[in-house]
């Protein structure tokens, strides 16, 4: 019984969580644009579906991914070997974000638009190779985010001089960049932070942070996921400027 009653107030949370967005979406159709829902039953039914993904997802989160990413990087803390800790933040990285839904969407419609626009041929075959190489793009500097994410933690550097420093070099950038690539760029350091990338990262800095002598997890553990965001916008933009 005391699973059960935990298993509705898990997804009575979930509904608490999206009920503003219902109540903003509900609002707008019946009182501003005074048409009813279309199809109101499979908009009910795919509300149930999102209630039920978003609880199992969290639920997931809390039970596995964060537990994981922890683990291992206390255990790489306490193994001692920089490489392999750096060679495990660089391989998440790319890994996670090669994944990532989002950017996969993104780089199909960037090749997508490119295309149309005549930047590039519009043939499958350059759709596919301008959509794949963005993604590689965005997934090493990711990659690469978290590894110099991970050798903050280790060195104490303040994480702010890193963060100005950089956004200085992304105005600078797209002084320089084509056009046609600035907007790509910075959706790319948006679309990196997302389901699959924040938690396991996320739990890798917090768990490090926690396994390191002097490191302070709430004031070293994060920030992970600013660099995630920052370096891919540097990276592409450079790639714009180079292909």
């Amino acid at each position: 019984m005391s699973s059960l009653r935990r298993t509705v107030q898990f997804f009575a949370g979930s509904l608490r969580d999206l009920m503003p967005v219902i109540l903003v979406i509900a609002f707008f159709q019946l009182a501003v644009l005074r048409q009813p829902f279309p199809d109101l039953v499979d908009v009910l039914v795919g509300l149930l579906f999102v209630v039920a993904g978003l609880s199992l997802f969290v639920r997931g989160l809390e039970m596995g991914l964060f537990p994981l990413g922890e683990g291992m990087a206390d255990a790489f803390a306490r193994k001692g070997s920089l490489v392999a800790l750096l060679g495990f933040s660089f391989c998440l990285g790319f890994g996670t974000t090669v994944a990532e839904p989002a950017l996969i969407a993104v780089a199909a419609e960037a090749a997508t638009v490119a295309g149309e626009a005549g930047a590039i041929p519009n043939t499958d075959e350059a759709l596919r190779s301008y959509a794949f190489n963005l993604r590689m793009t965005v997934a090493v500097s990711v990659g690469a985010a978290i590894v110099l994410g991970v050798f903050r933690i280790l060195k104490g550097w303040p994480i702010h001089y890193l963060i100005v420093g950089g956004y200085v070099l992304v105005v600078v950038l797209t002084t320089m960049a084509p056009p046609d690539i600035v907007g790509i760029a910075y959706d790319s350091g948006g679309v990196t932070t997302s389901t699959i990338t924040v938690p396991l990262v996320t739990a890798l800095g917090v768990g490090l942070a926690s396994a390191i002598r002097g490191r302070n997890p709430m004031v070293d553990g994060f920030g992970l996921i600013a660099f995630a965001s920052l370096i891919p916008m540097i990276f592409v933009l450079i790639y714009g400027m180079v292909a």
